[in-house]
């Protein structure tokens, strides 16, 4: 209990200072890849993701994984969240990286 106490501040720091955004970045595309995503687009795809959405947004996407193993699957899983915002930045994310139209950093 007293190392979580201990941890908790240590790791918002990271968080704030941009290494979370980086783990964050990186665990996204992997997700990605692992549904069969090519690297390329699931790197476009986290980029422009992270940039938009909130830990909290993000974290809730974490909690789908293992939940598809198709892409109908995913969107299925996808709308059960109750967070619009989150479900339009994904399906953007998805369009712009997959037809080409943005790039990766």
């Amino acid at each position: 209990m007293r190392r979580l106490l201990y941890i908790a501040p240590v790791a918002a720091a990271l968080m704030l200072s941009g290494c979370g955004e980086g783990i964050a970045r990186h665990r996204i595309a992997s997700a990605l890849e692992a549904h069969g995503v090519r690297e390329e687009t699931a790197r476009c795809m986290a980029d422009h993701m992270v940039d938009r959405l909130s830990m909290a947004q993000l974290r809730k996407l974490e909690a789908l994984r293992g939940h598809s193993s198709n892409p109908v699957e995913a969107v299925i899983a996808l709308q059960s969240i109750d967070d619009p915002e989150l479900v339009r930045v994904t399906v953007t994310a998805a369009g712009l990286c997959f037809s080409g139209q943005v790039g990766t950093r």
